[in-house]
């Protein structure tokens, strides 16, 4: 990028994505999802080469407002794939693939014998 108005450019619309995105994850709407993945790595492409160096005030409040919308779509993310895995527990029955049975939560389990 050659000047602050391409990264300010840049970060609006990394902005924009990441609202679209949060709309797409509220919707469940894959493929709306997977365009804004494909966006946002673009972007990513495009701010890879800038310099921190010369940051203004604006910049810096799009940063911040892109990482808080980052940080509410990641817990999004989590929100689902944690329904998710509910759900599919609740379809079979059972526990969780990560879930080790009669083990205790904090503790891995191993054999205090050794081995002859």
């Amino acid at each position: 990028m050659s000047n602050g108005i391409d990264l300010k450019d840049a970060l609006r619309q990394m902005l924009a994505v990441m609202e679209q995105e949060r709309q797409a994850l509220a919707a469940l709407d894959l493929t709306a999802i997977m365009g804004c993945v494909e966006n946002k790595t673009a972007l990513c492409g495009k701010l890879d080469g800038v310099s921190n160096d010369n940051l203004d005030e604006e910049c810096v409040s799009l940063i911040e407002a892109t990482r808080r919308l980052n940080e509410v779509n990641r817990q999004i993310r989590n929100l689902v794939a944690a329904n998710v895995s509910a759900r599919l527990d609740a379809l079979t029955g059972a526990a969780g693939v990560y879930k080790l049975p009669d083990a205790r939560t904090g503790y891995a389990r191993h054999s205090a014998t050794p081995a002859a």
